[in-house]
């Protein structure tokens, strides 16, 4: 334990610093709400009140879990490590961009697994798309988002470094959650850029499933999931979740994963409805490429 508060306290700077940035993008969210009032861009305000009631939520719980999961990882995992890495700038750079190659990993999957969607939808779950939408994150997320960096631990990377890594990974991705910033040209492609993300919180059918990168599009390049913005982003979910209700907003997936697995017939019917794609039914159809497009639609008949 004298350990790991040692870690905690070598990297503090760190976390204020991730604090700080945060308490600017808080700055800049009430910066673009009053804009929005000022010029009656329409904005439903519902919304933004449903986002910073399922923030709270969030931060609240947070807090437990993130204490809980460090413990965890520490006297649990960190032991089996295959190596000890000394952080220098060079090894913080390796950590930052295996952070992020993981985040694609955990993001696509959170997309492609229902289990996983049950939670993820809450952020997706809003038809407005602003800086308050960042804030919009399910309140047992971090029980599950672990377990996705532990190749970091048993490279060798400490449990504090590694969740400092993932920290400044989300971090980043708070500005791009606006339409007040247009395309960027290469960058769109390069970095995600308010562009970038905003095809990933389409409803479109050529945006759904797309763009997962945290800081870095090459992986959506390398992976086959990259999208650029075209026509106008529909954003929320395919059937809206039609509450402002924190508490529904964060476990409806859930109550309809539950209400599934008991209506099925089989417990392999049960099997698929926790872990197969979000929407999927059985009848649903067998090909890849059906599957891929009645995910998001599928998703959409449940809970969108």
């Amino acid at each position: 334990m004298d350990v790991l508060n040692e870690m905690l306290v070598r990297y503090e700077g760190w976390f204020v610093a991730l604090e700080w940035i945060t308490v600017g993008f808080i700055g800049l969210a009430i910066v673009e709400a009053v804009a929005d009032v000022m010029f009656k861009t329409g904005r439903r305000f519902s919304e933004t009140a449903a986002n910073v009631m399922t923030a709270v939520g969030y931060e609240i719980s947070s807090y437990f879990i993130g204490a809980i999961v460090l413990l965890v990882a520490y006297f649990f995992i960190a032991p089996f490590a295959l190596f000890e890495i000394e952080m220098t700038p060079w090894t913080w750079v390796l950590a930052l961009l295996m952070a992020d190659f993981l985040y694609y990993w955990m993001h696509r999957t959170e997309h492609e697994v229902r289990f996983f969607w049950a939670y993820h939808v809450t952020h997706h779950s809003s038809p407005e798309y602003d800086l308050t939408t960042a804030f919009r994150l399910n309140w047992v997320e971090g029980l599950v988002e672990w377990i996705f960096l532990i190749p970091m631990l048993l490279i060798g990377f400490d449990p504090v470094v590694t969740f400092v890594a993932l920290a400044a990974n989300a971090t980043y991705q708070t500005w791009i959650h606006t339409q007040k910033v247009g395309k960027l040209g290469v960058l769109d492609k390069i970095i995600n850029t308010p562009s970038a993300h905003r095809v990933h919180h389409g409803a479109n059918p050529q945006y759904l499933d797309k763009n997962y990168g945290g800081v870095l599009m090459i992986w959506d390049h390398l992976f086959g999931t990259y999208e650029k913005e075209k026509e106008p982003v529909i954003f929320g979910i395919t059937k809206p979740v039609e509450s402002i209700n924190p508490v529904v907003i964060n476990f409806h997936e859930y109550a309809a994963i539950i209400r599934d697995m008991w209506q099925a017939r089989t417990w392999a019917d049960r099997w698929s409805y926790l872990f197969g794609r979000p929407g999927w039914k059985p009848t649903a159809p067998q090909h890849p490429q059906a599957l891929s497009e009645t995910g998001r639609i599928g998703r959409g008949a449940q809970q969108r």
